[in-house]
């Protein structure tokens, strides 16, 4: 399996709300854990570790460009 990098969600819009609600009023902190459980929980349901070391790798060479560009 590969990782799916093209648009891949029914509707990508619900899910960005559903993302923002739930970290309305949670702290910085309580933000960033909210972040790394749902990680976790997706990738145990991706179950792939291929796939997750190329998502990895992905977000984290888009991060970097990012931080160039910005910086």
């Amino acid at each position: 399996m590969s990782l799916i990098t093209t648009p891949h969600l029914d509707a990508p819009d619900d899910f960005y709300e559903a993302l923002i609600d739930a970290h309305r009023e949670l702290s910085t902190a309580q933000s960033h854990e909210l972040n790394a459980k749902l990680v976790l929980l997706l990738a145990n349901h991706i179950g792939d570790t291929a796939v997750l070391r190329q998502a990895l790798q992905a977000a984290r060479d888009s991060v970097l460009s990012s931080s160039h560009h910005a910086g």
